[in-house]
């Protein structure tokens, strides 16, 4: 049973779609079956691994709007022990669709009960907003991963996005856990960068990840050749980096397994 990561931060500019792709690709790097789910209308994610939703009929969108099964929309990258389910743009009206729907926060979670069997992880890439698409993202998932940019305003935002997982909890899902939240685009010649590193592990202590995201060129040039950064450059900054946060989320899902006395591999 696949564990589900939402990948998720209202603000828009963190590194929220590099971490969703680059961490789905790391994880297939180390041979774990992972789904990449794009629920973002930019389709940003899609594109990153090559994919053009506008060549495609049967995206996210058609799920949740309950034309198909999502089993339907998955299609496979260029990596092997990876598969994508694209967005689409239609996903912009999505929410008015769904509005009236019984249920409508838990149709992801209620579709990707289908599939999660096939999979050791899906990661799924939520619209920078706190709507009802991310909802759902939340409701279907095990835990949220909070990409946070190395810049002055870093916490701003974090608090309501905390208030709404409080919320989710509390209502829609009891077992959405923290996985972490990740610090991007980090520059060590930087006083400021370092000053944020240091504010934000004062203010959440464990629930930053160890691993930090530097800012890095190959990183940003990978999505204009639709590959994560270990395709294109495997021994730049930016894939070691995302190679260490799959390893981080391993061993930290190996640990809490052994806790639970399940016998892990």
């Amino acid at each position: 049973m696949a564990k589900v990561i939402a990948v998720a931060n209202q603000k828009g500019g963190v590194g929220k779609t590099t971490s969703a792709v680059n961490l789905a690709a790391s994880l297939a790097a180390a041979e774990q079956t992972t789904l990449l789910l794009d629920i973002d209308p930019q389709a940003n994610a899609s594109n990153g691994l090559g994919v053009d939703p506008r060549n495609l009929d049967k995206t996210i969108y058609e799920v949740l709007v309950g034309n198909v099964a999502i089993e339907e929309t998955v299609v496979k990258s260029s990596m092997p022990y990876l598969e994508l389910i694209p967005s689409h743009i239609n996903l912009v009206g999505a929410e008015i669709e769904i509005v009236d729907m019984q249920n409508r926060e838990k149709i992801l979670s209620g579709s990707l009960t289908e599939i999660r069997q096939k999979y050791d992880y899906v990661i799924i890439d939520c619209p920078p907003s706190l709507g009802l698409l991310t909802i759902n993202a939340l409701t279907a998932a095990d835990s949220i991963l909070v990409p946070v940019q190395c810049e002055y305003y870093a916490l701003e935002g974090l608090g309501q996005l905390l208030n709404t997982i409080s919320l989710v909890r509390k209502h829609l899902n009891p077992q959405l856990d923290i996985e972490g939240i990740l610090l991007t685009m980090y520059d060590s010649r930087l006083r400021l960068s370092n000053q944020v590193v240091e504010e934000v592990r004062r203010h959440l202590g464990d629930r930053v990840c160890k691993t930090i995201i530097s800012r890095n060129v190959r990183l940003s040039e990978a999505p204009s050749h639709g590959k994560p950064v270990i395709l294109y450059d495997a021994l730049s900054n930016g894939a070691k980096n995302y190679l260490e946060l799959a390893k981080e989320i391993l061993e930290r899902a190996h640990s809490a397994e052994a806790q639970n006395g399940k016998v892990v591999p």
